[in-house]
């Protein structure tokens, strides 16, 4: 095998080759014969009562085939919520019906209440502005506050704008209440976590066809998981069977978490093609993917730490009301719950942890995962408190920390938010931080940046999460309609290059160059002679998807264990071959030998056996060299890691400069370094913009204010700097056969908190009694902090 192709090596991603020669097929990219196309009409009151819509004038114009309204959908399903959440008082949470199309109710801006589908594009968007709807506005839900307290409904039929009032752990909330009131010092801080719109480079786009003779369907779709798609269209929304609808996701142009859900429009398209017996394809224009797309975060907090004397945490208590929107989101009960709650003991041996979410329906676009889903929130929370409470008791940010870190000792570790972390060294992380930032270089520097009469301040955070989503026995008791494992294929073909099928999908991650390094490293074969398959649930066995940083950790694991099969197997029949029992194949850099002698088969030579068995005994060894294997994880994986910011502030306009980052991870043991330092790289860029940059406004009516690039603020090259990345301190995880731990989303957690406490330190030098300021820290926000010190 090639030194350069194995698990470590760092070759270059091959995928990258078709995206940067232009021949990558997105959704969009694929066109059948006969196609037509739907266009959406698309609600522009928040909150408002459907009295009619009358269509007829819209029926007439020219290229129109057919007119689709929420009439049309009321005898199927709604789109579910993926996790069923009770409330701390044992009360299951409120499901209000997602339809296809909006019936009786618009309930957000861009909601949308019929649907033409035309011979082009262009027709159809001629009759959506022929269609008369007659909409009696509402006033608008849009403050969580209010909307808890007020009588005003998004859905009627539930009659509370609350979703859950969910706490955990339960029996620890009499014991963190008693901490807190009997502590040496409590720190208490109010923050916002700003809703985010995901903003994937390629827009969602869906194209179904009906095969009438077969009576099947297949849909073209921009999805991060087809197989759920698939499932949820089946089980719960147009009842059509698995078995007769295909799901295909070929080229994905990110997702950020906002392409893992079912949306309405997937849905509409595939009834569109039945009833019309052709294809019929919609792509999403930007504004329609301001106003739809699942939006992130969007949480409202006051947490609390209880310290004794010397700095030890005792307690931390959280009261969190959690935007979800106007419907539920498939993810959008399990991100503010379980995937935040249960991370808010952190990288801490902080004994007590009471965490209470209160999730609120509100007149604006649904919220779910986004690059950290919960996790980032919950960092935010704990990493802004600590700094807080570091500089109220006069201790070192860092100091303070790492008195109350987990040792590596301690593990495996119970947290106090009932996790079980099997390893790391957060001790070490922090070293290493120290080295790669230069931390002994910063008084230097600030006081360069202070000669040119700016503010310089450092920023620290120390993280962890929870990652590769599972395991299905655990989250099923917490909720889950579903299980959380994956799968693959393996098939080694007669010549010896081979084919492995994941149910894992690759929109960004490097899978179809990573996934053959671990084949390539148990066969010992060269990893270009392996291909991935992977986004046709017509090829690809029964997976989950790609979020969450799963992808590995997961689907990788199910690509060892059925590598694992062909081996056992292929040694069945090198013993065949070389005329000895299967106890006396050893199986080494791809050739097998028999032990004790000079005797030796090659892998290919096997797999050309495989397929010829003329002389196979036919009762002890089937023709054929293909294995399928499931993995379900035993545990979650825990990165973990410590990050430094240096910012410049310039105290008379309050523009902040990030001029420094420095991200040291522990990621367990790496496969390829090169695509790890991406992922790291772009969670960065989306941590930096979110503490900077980027913050989704509505006004009280429920417009969206900022539903373009002209007004919603990306971050852009000159805004972030050169990143320091290191990933040098791993220590294995301990339950999956790799020793991985997820990667994709950690810059997008470790981030926001450092670039913010670097910001307040930069403005404390400057003599500026400011505690805190809700992210983004614009310039505006950081001057108007300045002027109201």
């Amino acid at each position: 095998m090639p030194k350069d192709t194995g698990i470590g090596a760092a070759p270059k991603r091959r995928e990258d080759v078709r995206f940067l020669t232009g021949t990558g097929q997105y959704s969009d990219d694929i066109s059948l014969v006969n196609q037509a196309s739907a266009v959406f009409a698309r609600s522009n009151v928040a909150n408002g009562v459907i009295k009619s819509i009358d269509t007829t004038a819209a029926a007439a114009m020219p290229g129109v085939l057919a007119i689709f309204t929420g009439e049309d959908f009321v005898e199927v399903g709604g789109n579910p919520a993926g996790w069923l959440i009770n409330s701390r008082d044992g009360e299951p949470m409120k499901e209000p019906k997602r339809p296809v199309l909006a019936h009786g109710k618009v309930r957000h801006v861009g909601d949308a209440y019929a649907a033409v589908i035309a011979e082009t594009v262009e027709q159809a968007k001629d009759a959506v502005e022929a269609i008369e709807a007659d909409i009696e506005e509402l006033p608008a839900v849009i403050n969580m506050k209010d909307a808890l307290a007020g009588s005003n409904y998004v859905h009627d039929e539930i009659e509370t704008n609350q979703c859950f009032d969910w706490g955990w752990i339960e029996d620890n909330r009499a014991a963190t209440d008693e901490a807190i009131k009997n502590a040496h010092h409590v720190t208490t801080l109010d923050l916002v976590n700003n809703r985010l719109v995901p903003n994937a480079m390629e827009p969602r786009c869906s194209m179904a066809n009906y095969n009438a003779a077969m009576n099947e369907y297949t849909l073209y779709t921009t999805s991060q998981n087809p197989h759920l798609t698939r499932l949820l269209i089946s089980a719960f929304v147009l009842g059509i069977p698995e078995n007769k609808l295909t799901v295909i996701a070929p080229d994905v142009g990110g997702g950020f978490g906002s392409k893992i859900y079912h949306y309405g429009e997937e849905a509409l398209v595939l009834a569109a093609a039945k009833k019309l017996k052709r294809p019929v394809k919609w792509t999403s224009d930007r504004t329609e993917a301001f106003l739809t797309d699942a939006h992130g975060r969007d949480h409202v907090t006051t947490i609390e730490l209880a310290m004794d004397k010397e700095g030890n945490f005792l307690a931390f208590r959280t009261e969190t009301m959690a935007n979800v929107g106007a419907y539920l989101s498939n993810f959008s009960t399990a991100t503010p719950t379980f995937l935040h709650g249960t991370l808010m003991a952190g990288n801490y041996t902080v004994p007590l942890v009471y965490v209470n979410v209160k999730a609120v329906f509100t007149n604006t676009a649904p919220v779910d995962a986004y690059r950290g889903a919960g996790r980032p929130e919950a960092t935010y929370s704990i990493e802004r408190v600590i700094d807080k409470a570091a500089r109220e008791i006069g201790m070192d940010p860092i100091e303070l920390r790492r008195k109350n870190f987990v040792k590596p000792d301690q593990y495996p570790f119970g947290s106090a938010a009932g996790l079980e972390y099997d390893s790391g060294n957060y001790d070490a992380l922090m070293d290493k931080m120290e080295d790669v930032a230069d931390l002994a270089g910063f008084d230097a520097r600030r006081a360069a940046s202070e000669a040119k009469g700016l503010l310089r301040g450092r920023g620290v955070n120390a993280y962890i999460e929870a990652c590769g989503i599972a395991p299905s026995n655990l989250v099923g008791i917490l909720g889950s309609r579903v299980g959380l494992y994956d799968a693959s294929t393996v098939r080694v073909n007669a010549t010896g290059n081979i084919s492995v099928m994941v149910g894992a999908h690759s929109h960004g991650q490097g899978h179809e160059t990573a996934f053959p390094q671990i084949v390539a490293e148990l066969l010992g074969v060269d990893a270009a002679s392996v291909d991935i398959v992977h986004g046709d649930t017509s090829k690809i066995p029964f997976g989950m998807g790609t979020y969450g940083s799963r992808s590995l950790a997961v689907c990788g694991s199910a690509i060892v264990r059925a590598t694992e099969k062909i081996i056992v197997k292929a040694k069945k029949i090198a013993a065949h071959m070389l005329e000895i029992t299967d106890s006396e194949v050893e199986f080494n850099d791809g050739v097998f030998s028999a032990v004790g002698t000079n005797k030796t088969v090659s892998f290919g030579d096997v797999a050309l056996k495989a397929y010829i068995p003329h002389d196979f005994p036919i009762d002890a060894i089937e023709p054929g060299l293909e294995e399928t294997a499931f993995y379900d994880p035993a545990n979650f994986t825990y990165p973990s890691g410590a990050y430094c910011c240096e910012v410049e502030v310039d105290p008379e306009t309050g523009k902040v400069t990030v001029e420094r980052m420095t991200a040291v991870d522990d990621f367990g043991n790496i496969v390829n370094p090169m695509i790890v330092t991406g992922q790291v790289h772009g969670g960065l860029g989306q941590g930096i913009g979110q503490a900077l940059l980027e913050n989704t406004v509505y006004d009280e009516t429920g417009q969206l204010l900022n539903a373009s690039y002209m007004d919603y603020t990306m971050p852009r090259a000159d805004d972030l700097p050169f990143y320091a990345v290191d990933h040098s301190q791993g220590t294995a995880c301990t339950h999956n056969p790799l020793g991985v731990k997820g990667c994709g989303e950690a810059g997008a957690i470790g981030s926001p908190p450092t670039v913010v406490n670097a910001v307040i330190d930069a403005l404390q030098s400057g003599g500026n009694n400011v505690t805190h300021i809700d992210m983004p820290v614009s310039p505006l926000n950081v001057w108007t902090a300045i002027q109201n010190a």
